[in-house]
């Protein structure tokens, strides 16, 4: 398993973006397919967007779709969430997901991943 710690996140007007990394420990970072989640208060941990270990393959909510994009820097161990045209119901915890996998399934269910990060809260304000 791999160790993740994310960053970036804060207080964003509405139609602002921010940058969330997520960075890895260990050296098995490039054989995980690598997925962002969100919780917002009140409410159930959902998926937001995955990207297969390589990062030719990504998958998208429909409810990001457009506005959020994921990439990964492998040599860096790190996965990037881009987001922009911030909308106050995006308001939540983020949370970054590693599975091993070197295939190019890019999974949805929380499921599927067995290491998470801690979290950080973005605050989009209206």
């Amino acid at each position: 398993q791999v160790q993740l710690v994310e960053s970036g996140g804060g207080l964003v007007q509405a139609g602002g973006s921010l940058r969330l990394s997520c960075a890895a420990s260990g050296r098995t970072f490039g054989s995980n397919t690598m997925g962002w989640f969100r919780q917002a208060p009140g409410k159930e941990r959902e998926f937001v967007a995955t990207i297969n270990w390589i990062g030719s393959g990504t998958y998208y909510a429909e409810s990001v779709k457009g506005r959020f994009t994921i990439s990964r820097d492998n040599a860096k161990n790190t996965v990037y969430l881009q987001m922009n045209s911030l909308k106050p119901e995006d308001t939540a915890v983020y949370y970054c997901a590693a599975r091993p996998d070197t295939s190019y399934y890019t999974p949805r269910s929380q499921a599927a991943f067995g290491s998470w990060g801690q979290g950080t809260q973005v605050t989009v304000s209206s």
